[in-house]
């Protein structure tokens, strides 16, 4: 396939509701979504890049320079024959995961459409639906926090992430549990905490937890696995998980017994199905985190979700979960068992309205022929 153009689309959107981590806020997400033409077809991926350089190094302005300036020009007017050929690509630059990511997903799409098969049928997958759960952020009182868990379990969310940070942990998750004391439940960290931490995380182990999940540094292995060998609630790493050789430096030396996958931080669904097989091979189970992302993003989570080992619920959720009005068709909704159905058309599964992607468009740029 030739590749003739790539345009970049940076919205912004509005979310449902504000989203609070441990490092911050937030009441919009922007991201890029990479629209590519190749043989009169047409594949979308999203790059799950931030605002700032809370959650990773990569921003919207560091990815639009880098697939801009660098990642598209090396495949316009090129004849690319496999998803992997754009990896290889790729391979010489360093860093940049998540625009690396966005634009070989774009690949993908057109790739499974060539083949008349859905993304998920393509890769391997082995499931229909899904199971997801829903990742809570934080509130600003205990009682709003239990308000907001009560209406996703109304909802029909059978697993909860609960986002902790230092002063905001033990005595909420106890209050979570005793509220739900059979609910699958789990808490994300996102790095605010340190080893000297452990005494509180050995009291999260008598909450009945399926994991914990990013404790400790965001590039940090070493002290995750003393802080493993301390608690018995498995590890999960995610920040940290930046590629398929992190994934196996962590299992090697026990630094994790869970890892959450992310396409946008590993650098893209090849460099994911590497890390699926390795924990696999491992006995490992996995899970797909989220980055709140648009129908685009979503769908191929799904597509990577339904791979065998996939044996968690994953933060992928149902599209009214973040967004009143999406810019791509149709919405994932949550099945009466927790799950979202896995896309079955050719490609990802979902087209972008070209008139709600202008109502949240802030600009575009286009390398190729347009």
């Amino acid at each position: 396939m030739r590749i003739e153009a790539i345009t970049l689309h940076h919205i912004d959107m509005p979310l449902v509701a504000p989203f609070e981590t441990s490092f911050g806020r937030e009441t919009h997400r922007p991201c890029i979504l990479v629209e590519m033409h190749a043989d009169g077809r047409t594949g979308w991926g999203e790059c799950v890049a931030g605002a700032g350089p809370w959650y990773a190094y990569e921003t919207i302005g560091t990815a639009w320079h880098i697939i801009g300036e660098f990642l598209a020009p090396m495949l316009i007017d090129q004849d690319i024959d496999s998803p992997n050929a754009i990896v290889e690509r790729f391979a010489h630059v360093r860093g940049h995961p998540m625009a690396r990511a966005a634009v070989e997903a774009a690949f993908w799409d057109i790739f499974a459409q060539v083949h008349g098969v859905s993304l998920a049928r393509l890769i391997g997958a082995t499931r229909q639906r899904v199971s997801v759960g829903v990742s809570v952020g934080i509130e600003p009182t205990l009682a709003a926090q239990l308000e907001r868990i009560a209406q996703f379990v109304e909802a029909g969310y059978a697993r909860i992430k609960l986002k902790i940070k230092p002063g905001w942990d033990v005595a909420v998750v106890r209050a979570v549990r005793e509220r739900w004391p059979d609910i699958a439940l789990q808490v994300d960290a996102n790095s605010a905490y340190t080893l000297a931490d452990a005494p509180m995380f050995r009291e999260l182990d008598e909450m009945n937890l399926l994991l914990i999940e990013q404790p400790l540094h965001h590039e940090d292995i070493v002290d995750h696995a003393r802080l493993q060998s301390q608690v018995r609630t498995p590890i999960c790493l995610d920040e940290s998980i930046h590629s398929p050789d992190h994934a196996r430096w962590a299992l090697d030396i026990d630094a994790c017994r869970v890892i959450n996958i992310k396409i946008g931080r590993v650098g893209g669904l090849t460099a994911a199905r590497q890390i699926h097989d390795l924990c696999a091979s491992r006995g490992v189970p996995v899970w797909c985190g989220g980055m709140l992302e648009t129908n685009v993003g979503r769908a191929v989570n799904l597509a990577l979700a339904a791979l065998p080992n996939f044996t968690l619920p994953g933060d992928i959720s149902a599209s009214a979960r973040y967004y009143h009005h999406d810019i791509a068709t149709p919405d994932f909704v949550l099945n009466d068992d927790s799950t979202i159905t896995v896309p079955d058309t050719p490609g990802t599964g979902v087209a972008v309205l070209p008139e709600r992607l202008r109502a949240v468009q802030v600009r575009e740029m286009t390398i190729g022929k347009g």
